[in-house]
């Protein structure tokens, strides 16, 4: 999977289901995406944030794009945080761990997500190896599942595990083909006390981590479907 900022708690599903997690740190860059923005919510209204990047394309590769560590907008996005989730319950527990994520002196795009997912991971007790494909020796002119499937192969693999949006993508015959099974995490329906009166599904981990005890959040982590 790409490195996301700070992502939904499907990507972290899918992170602490498997053996080995490969971070797609060297494919184009998707503006617009996840990669580099997230969602929360702020009085009852869904409000972005994102890493302020240097150098962003989608002609660039996730690894070559650059972190603009400016403290001012650090601190903006800070101050954006706490008015949102003051008042949450696990708010000075959970408010350290983005300040050390928000704070953080990478300034490579994929090494700050990165650090990211392991400051995160951490606290979730999710022991999951990461590998950073860009550091693995595979077939780099291969395409989508091709490369995929390659990278199964690099690594072992008997099963290989895709969020549920990559379904349409990927053909369950070519990967038994290749001796691999493939397998679509499908979140189950996950609620819990949220500051606005509706619930908001799928907004940032920082959401589901204000409001619910780390124990709580490991047993929704397997609140899932493999399908």
């Amino acid at each position: 999977m790409q490195p996301y900022f700070i992502p939904y708690i499907g990507y972290w599903q899918l992170l602490n289901a498997v053996d080995k997690y490969v971070i797609y740190d060297d494919v184009n860059f998707i503006k617009g995406g996840w990669i580099n923005r997230n969602r929360i919510l702020n009085n009852g209204s869904i409000v972005y944030f994102n890493v302020q990047m240097s150098g962003a394309s989608s002609f660039k590769l996730i690894n070559e794009i650059g972190v603009c560590n400016d403290a001012a907008i650090i601190n903006k996005h800070l101050r954006i945080i706490e008015a949102a989730y003051k008042n949450a319950p696990y708010f000075f527990i959970v408010y350290p761990i983005i300040k050390d994520i928000l704070e953080c002196t990478e300034s490579n795009l994929a090494s700050y997500l990165v650090y990211s997912i392991k400051r995160i991971g951490s606290y979730l007790d999710i022991n999951t190896e990461l590998i950073i494909s860009s550091s693995l020796n595979k077939n780099n002119a291969l395409k989508a599942q091709d490369k995929v499937i390659d990278i199964c192969k690099i690594l072992g693999a008997t099963e290989y595990y895709n969020a549920i949006g990559g379904h349409e993508l990927y053909s369950n015959q070519k990967f038994l083909e290749n001796n691999i099974k493939l397998k679509f995490v499908k979140t189950n329906n996950i609620e819990y006390t949220q500051a606005g009166q509706i619930f908001q599904p799928n907004l940032s981990i920082i959401d589901v981590m204000m409001f619910n005890s780390a124990e709580d959040i490991k047993r929704m982590l397997k609140c899932f479907e493999l399908i």
